[in-house]
């Protein structure tokens, strides 16, 4: 049976262009077909140079062809990627760390929600399940994570990598961890500028010896300042997950926490919403459930957002006193608390999962002075 280009085309329309939002014929990406019998020649264009993106491309060329035309059909698909989609590319696509494979930002809009709690007692959570994890404590001007680890005193040591001095990190319940709280007195305050604070980031971040790791946690500040972009522009974020209680006040912080990853120069995946503080339940009233500050106001801002509800978190004392003791509640087995976080934790790597397969990884940003404002 004899086929046509046109055949062919019009089979190829149905295949989405890899950047644009049109498709294969459309944006003009199919440059030739060729047919010699029941053998076709498929050459296409990628805007992307990403291998999984260009192996879904030639997966979706076979499948559309043999669905469309003929199953039967021999297909050679030759995929090409433009020297100027590579350079961009190349430019600002950030350097990974080595040897770590996702790195998740755990932010809020506004201080005093949780958020160090959450961070630490996730990355207790992923280690729980398998994993190797790090915790990075970025909150450069008010560092708790020490704390939260009763680790206050440690230092971190040297390790020689390669010929280079690198720092070791403290290790803590499995867990490597860095602060800016091991180099500065317990009651010595960091007064830095921006500059001076995102290098010490940057130090923590890419001066260090992480090894293998599957996760690294980086604890943000509150807001969206210095810290964030410096953060987003040292590192490929993987993934983000914001942290809120449910009142209104916080609510409006949490949605420019989930803007400001949103904004085009930035495009990081946010992972989903936590609430905590959700609920109190008295102990001898174990079936009540007190809204103290609003019931379901993250889970509903979630819908709003399209963002995923990765789960709540109750007001529950043994929280607060596991992190003053510094050991997170998450290391209470077997009790409702572990089970909240380890839900949490779930939620989170399943979003993270589903990110990994849908989007490119993240790239490195180069963000102007005004990012996220517009000229008044």
């Amino acid at each position: 049976m004899a086929y046509t280009k046109s055949e062919l085309s019009e089979a190829l329309k149905n295949i989405p262009a890899t950047k644009g939002g049109t498709n294969l014929v459309d944006a003009g990406h199919v440059k030739n077909l060729q047919i010699f019998g029941d053998e076709v020649i498929v050459d296409v264009i990628s805007e992307s140079p990403a291998l999984h993106v260009k192996k879904k491309l030639e997966v979706d060329i076979l499948k559309v062809i043999h669905e469309k035309v003929d199953k039967k059909l021999k297909i050679t698909v030759n995929i090409e990627v433009p020297k100027a989609a590579e350079e961009r590319a190349q430019m600002i696509r950030g350097e990974a760390l080595p040897g770590v494979k996702n790195i998740i930002a755990v932010a809020s809009g506004k201080g005093g929600v949780g958020k160090s709690t959450v961070a630490s007692n996730l990355a207790i959570s992923l280690k729980q399940m398998g994993f190797s994890v790090g915790l990075v404590d970025a909150d450069i001007y008010g560092p708790s994570v020490p704390t939260m680890f009763d680790i206050t005193n440690a230092r971190p040591g040297t390790i020689n990598v390669n010929g280079q001095s690198k720092m070791d990190p403290v290790e803590a319940y499995g867990i490597k961890i860095l602060s800016i709280g091991f180099f500065a007195k317990p009651d010595q305050a960091v007064v830095w500028r921006g500059p001076m604070a995102s290098k010490a980031l940057n130090q923590l971040l890419r001066d260090a010896h992480w090894g293998e790791l599957d996760f690294m946690i980086l604890d943000l500040p509150p807001g969206t300042g210095d810290i964030h972009l410096s953060t987003v522009q040292a590192v490929p974020i993987t993934g983000a997950v914001i942290v809120s209680t449910p009142q209104n006040v916080a609510l409006a912080d949490a949605r420019k926490g989930v803007a400001m990853f949103r904004v085009e120069n930035i495009n990081v995946p946010v992972l989903g919403l936590i609430e905590n503080m959700a609920y109190f339940t008295p102990p001898e009233l174990p079936e009540n459930k007190y809204y103290i500050f609003g019931q379901d106001g993250v889970k509903n801002l979630s819908n709003q957002l399209q963002v995923p509800f990765l789960g709540e978190l109750p007001i529950v004392q043994s929280i607060r006193e596991a992190g003053d003791v510094g050991r997170p509640a998450a290391m209470q087995e077997g009790s409702e608390v572990q089970k909240a976080f380890e839900n949490i934790a779930r939620r989170t790597v399943e979003e993270l999962l589903r990110r990994n397969e849908e989007l490119p990884p993240t790239e490195v940003t180069r963000i102007t002075t005004m990012a996220g404002c517009s000229a008044v």
